[in-house]
């Protein structure tokens, strides 16, 4: 009866010095992910003035294209940044203009800063720069809107064209 007054007590005691550990290890990737969103063309086309000496019609900028990114940086990496350009022939008489919206949606992070409106040409120009470990959320409404219109740029260059295609390249780089 005694050893038990003496061994229960001792028991409790030692059991609370006693301790267990779990190692974790973690595995955090670099990652650089961007897309356009939603896939597919947009139409921009020119209309006719509808009185003589009025200039042709510019086409309503469309807005329907939202570019969406992933980004996890090495430490002390640097930030990323978005580029656009045209591939292709640019046609003559006419600029091509993109600008990027602030960052909104379901995104968090370090998102990018958008330049100012820009005039793409087949040299990549920087769009969005500052991109850090950041998610801008995917699909329409989340991300950057980019805004892209046309509009004449020297009306001696002008010539008829119909259903021409030009690509904008989208690259997100260090």
């Amino acid at each position: 009866m005694i050893l038990k007054h003496i061994l229960l007590p001792a028991a409790f005691i030692f059991s609370c010095s006693l301790y267990s550990q779990t190692n974790v290890t973690l595995t955090l990737p670099v990652v650089t992910l961007m897309d356009v969103e939603p896939t597919g063309n947009i139409a921009l086309n020119f209309t006719a003035p509808t009185e003589a000496g009025n200039p042709i019609g510019s086409p309503t900028p469309n807005t329907s294209k939202w570019i969406n990114y992933t980004s996890a940086i090495a430490s002390g990496g640097l930030t990323r940044k978005i580029t656009a350009a045209i591939s292709g022939t640019l046609i003559a008489g006419v600029d091509i203009k993109l600008q990027a919206a602030a960052a909104s949606g379901a995104g968090g992070g370090t998102l990018g800063t958008p330049s100012a409106q820009v005039t793409l040409t087949n040299t990549p120009v920087t769009i969005i720069s500052g991109i850090g470990g950041a998610f801008t959320g995917n699909g329409v409404n989340n991300g950057h809107r980019l805004t892209i219109s046309l509009v004449p740029n020297t009306y001696a260059n002008l010539t008829t064209r119909t259903n021409t295609t030009l690509t904008i390249v989208y690259t997100i780089t260090e």
